[in-house]
């Protein structure tokens, strides 16, 4: 009988593979790989005409001798090459201007940092109230343009009027007349006006970490800075990358702060930074090649940082 059955028993096909490469071809449900483009094809139209357009436009006037009497028609426009940046690197103001615009934009972003991460946490040992208050008084100062918050700032300090100088009793020193005091003057309206994007994301963070992590080390006896920086920090990690990338790009093209509160960049131009020293060869020289090279440099700039400090945090293995 079992003899009979073997012999009646068809026989099988060989085993197929499993259909991998059409699965891949069509992607997840069916949907083609292009599928998802052409969702984003609306945002990405959005982009090219608001950022890809404008940035090849001020690259191509980089390279081009256009000043006033180009945009006039007075003059033919001509084609210069790379004789803009030539002139602007060999011209010893720009250096200064960018070495006062980097150590200026990394002390901004230290100490932005170092406020919102220390009022996030002070956020999460408080009641109810006191944090309500301090969130609105934060997102308050968020809120307000810098144009408005740097013309309070300047009457604050004011020499004549100014309430800080006579709490300080400092008669009528002059914060905008020396050129460090005017950078800490601008320093401060900065971060006054940038830590609450730190502080709100960063507790944001610091709450979705969960309570067991925290009570453990608290356990163990650690101190409450031993606990950010062993505990909080390597959690929050992926969220200072956002805030730091975002800081160093914020305050790396400051240029409303610096020029109300010091006149247009201070006596001699000696708080000019990047932004302000564009804006002048632009619009007050009517050189828009030199200031188009100007913002070209700032863009490479912003771009080497982020993708170094994005470089950096693959190398240490962490996932963004």
């Amino acid at each position: 009988m079992t003899t009979q059955l073997t012999e009646k028993r068809p026989r099988t096909a060989p085993a197929r593979k499993p259909a991998a490469p059409a699965a891949r071809r069509t992607g997840i449900r069916g949907h083609r790989p292009w599928t998802p483009w052409l969702y984003l094809l609306p945002a990405l139209a959005v982009i090219g005409g608001l950022l890809v357009y404008p940035v090849y436009q001020l690259g191509l006037i980089s390279f081009l001798e256009y000043t006033q009497a180009q945009v006039s028609g007075g003059e033919p426009t001509s084609f210069k090459g790379f004789d803009n940046y030539a002139a602007l690197f060999a011209d010893p103001q720009f250096r200064q201007v960018l070495l006062a615009t980097v150590l200026f934009a990394a002390a901004c972003v230290v100490t932005t940092l170092a406020v919102g991460c220390a009022l996030a946490v002070l956020l999460t040992r408080v009641r109810a109230l006191p944090r309500l208050v301090l969130m609105l008084a934060a997102l308050g100062a968020w809120a307000t343009p810098a144009i408005t918050g740097s013309t309070v700032w300047v009457f604050l300090f004011d020499p004549d009027f100014g309430p800080v100088n006579k709490l300080l009793g400092l008669g009528d020193f002059s914060w905008t007349y020396g050129r460090y005091s005017a950078f800490a003057l601008v320093l401060l309206e900065v971060v006054w006006c940038s830590f609450p994007f730190v502080m709100v994301t960063v507790y944001a963070g610091i709450k979705a970490i969960p309570a067991e992590v925290l009570e453990a080390a608290a356990l163990d006896g650690a101190s409450q800075w031993r606990t950010w920086r062993s505990v909080m920090a390597p959690v929050l990690r992926p969220i200072l990358v956002v805030v730091t990338i975002q800081s160093i790009i914020w305050d790396f093209k400051v240029f409303t702060q610096i020029y109300v509160m010091t006149n247009g960049g201070g006596i001699a131009g000696q708080n000019l930074v990047l932004n302000v020293y564009a804006y002048q060869k632009a619009f007050a020289s009517s050189e828009y090649s030199l200031g188009s090279a100007i913002g070209v440099v700032m863009l490479l700039i912003l771009l080497a940082v982020t993708l170094v400090y994005l470089r950096l945090l693959r190398r240490q293995g962490e996932e963004l």
